[in-house]
């Protein structure tokens, strides 16, 4: 009886062991999963510059491209740079993979703002929050060509990552990574 249990026990612990092991990612799929390329391909409507850029792979930043992107989303009535949230990042590239455009090019209206941009353009009347996250690096005006401005606001909606704003008569979406509301 005792070698019977024995035996029983063993057999137990081998399945076991060997489910684990199928279950859980092989050495080439956690490598391939580590080699995930996060990339963004922008134009930005006021420079004209274009940036297609890889910040990102698997769970690790490219400093060097999150300087670039900085420099890329400066204030471009003063020039000044400010560092992004690169959650802002994760989030843009999030939105055109879930719209099934992962390669599709994001148009920028507008990235980090200095607090005299912003106060510039509520005294002119643009409808611009005095304490925009603009003002942070920590929100985004964006356009997807070829893709409604209300798709593109209802899957920002749908991913629950900050707030969003629908600008239906100037054709575009503010998405930031601040707490979730909606306007």
């Amino acid at each position: 009886m005792r070698v019977l249990f024995r035996n029983n026990l063993l057999l137990s612990l081998l399945l076991l062991i060997s489910l684990w092991g199928a279950a859980s990612p092989s050495a080439a799929e956690s490598t391939s999963l580590s080699d995930t390329s996060y990339r963004l391909h922008l134009f930005h409507t006021h420079t004209g510059q274009r940036l297609d850029i890889v910040y990102r792979r698997g769970n690790t930043y490219d400093p060097d491209a999150l300087a670039e992107l900085n420099e890329y989303l400066r204030d471009h009535r003063t020039g000044t740079v400010h560092e992004y949230d690169p959650r802002v990042f994760d989030l843009l590239h999030d939105l055109t993979a879930a719209l099934g455009r992962p390669d599709g090019e994001i148009d920028v209206l507008c990235g980090y703002r200095t607090p005299w941009s912003n106060e510039y353009l509520r005294m002119h009347g643009h409808g611009i929050a005095r304490h925009s996250l603009h003002m942070q690096a920590m929100a985004i005006d964006i356009r997807v060509p070829g893709v409604r401005t209300s798709k593109l606001r209802d899957t920002a909606l749908a991913l629950q990552r900050g707030g969003v704003g629908y600008y239906a008569s100037s054709d575009f979406v503010h998405v930031d990574v601040g707490r979730l509301r909606r306007w």
